[in-house]
């Protein structure tokens, strides 16, 4: 008889509320019911960014909705579920707890199993759910608050071989855009101005390219662009539109090229496996930007790899890939209990010592 397992996903780590139902029958590949997010965009664009405390706040006022309207769409009750997945970590505190108690009350209230996931495990896994890539294959985590290269041999073993030491790509767009007086996201304000500017107007530092390693810095870039910034006010006395476009335009230059170069030398060692079918994933939202995912791609054709990145709607934060990462722990046997704990910083590889800059508390991620 054919096994299918349904499960609940919460997700509410930054400023997504979103919950989603994923089912899975034996032999198939897994299946998205539904997928809800609740953005809070409009709470946060008078700040320049994420307010911990009024994303918290907002969590706790959607997090039910979301559930009810996640399974209304996927056409289920909470009869039809196996068990309620959520991410207990890592992220902005607040709101990881707000989506821990959510399903606390879910599991308590309807019997149903409880699965805390890691929330950067759900974004590893999730070109499993989209495109059943085999293991191993290499991920490139990239988004606002994470960036990582992982080698990803099963649901619940990655090995981390080099990742940011301080800001990470999204974090870089979103202060560039501040910087520059535009929008908030970062992303895709900062891609908009780029593709009317001129990249080689002006010359920003590849951070980390005289090291051998497959680590990452983006901070000394966007205080590059500051000072770069500040000499074209001074002396001109302001920033023309074309100003502002070349500036975003040598900005993202210099993180595709260094994401490239980080590409190539994280290929390299993961090569050394003689993966069957290898493979490059990536995801986060940072992922979206297309300049970074077209040299990604040119990578990994001259490497002889596949490329893939699951569609925008399951890169950024959604609770489908956190639904998923909670299936495949299920599968395996894992359950938390009621004291299941929201972790600010949840490391995915135990192994590998903490990256510079990861502070007195231990490695984010």
């Amino acid at each position: 008889m054919t096994q299918s397992l349904t499960i609940l996903g919460l997700e509410s780590s930054c400023d997504d509320t979103a919950a989603a139902v994923v089912r899975q029958s034996d032999g198939d590949m897994a299946e998205v019911l539904s997928s809800v997010v609740f953005g809070q965009t409009e709470l946060h664009s008078a700040y320049g960014g994420v307010v911990p405390e009024i994303a918290a706040r907002a969590h706790a006022e959607k997090l039910d909705l979301c559930v009810i309207e996640a399974l209304k769409e996927a056409g289920v009750s909470f009869q039809d579920l196996d068990a309620v997945a959520v991410t207990a970590g890592p992220g902005l505190i607040g709101g990881v707890m707000s989506g821990v108690m959510c399903a606390k009350g879910i599991a308590a209230a309807t019997g149903l199993p409880l699965v805390g996931v890691n929330h950067l495990a759900g974004h590893a896994l999730t070109p499993r759910l989209t495109d059943d890539i085999a293991f191993p294959y290499l991920m490139l985590l990239v988004s606002g608050g994470h960036c990582q290269y992982l080698i990803v041999r099963g649901h619940e073993d990655f090995t981390r071989l080099g990742g940011t030491i301080d800001d990470a790509p999204g974090e870089a767009f979103d202060k560039t855009a501040r910087l520059l007086g535009l929008p908030q996201p970062g992303g895709p304000s900062v891609q908009a101005e780029a593709e009317t500017g001129d990249p080689k107007r002006f010359r920003f530092p590849r951070p980390l390219l005289d090291r051998p390693d497959c680590n990452l810095s983006f901070s000394g870039l966007k205080t590059a662009l500051m000072r770069m910034r500040d000499q074209i006010v001074a002396e001109k006395g302001g920033l023309t539109r074309q100003d502002r476009a070349d500036l975003c335009a040598g900005f993202q230059a210099a993180v595709v090229d260094t994401l490239a170069e980080k590409t190539r030398r994280a290929l390299t060692i993961y090569m050394e496996e003689n993966p069957a079918t290898p493979t490059v994933a990536v995801a986060g939202g940072v992922a979206a930007n297309t300049a970074i995912r077209a040299a990604l791609q040119t990578v990994c054709a001259d490497a002889g790899a596949a490329f893939t990145a699951p569609p925008l709607r399951l890169c950024t934060d959604n609770a489908a890939m956190i639904a998923y990462a909670g299936l495949e722990r299920f599968k395996s046997g894992a359950r938390d209990g009621l004291d299941l704990t929201a972790r600010p910083r949840w490391p995915l590889d135990q192994t590998s010592p903490a990256l510079i800059g990861s502070g007195k508390k231990g490695a984010k991620a």
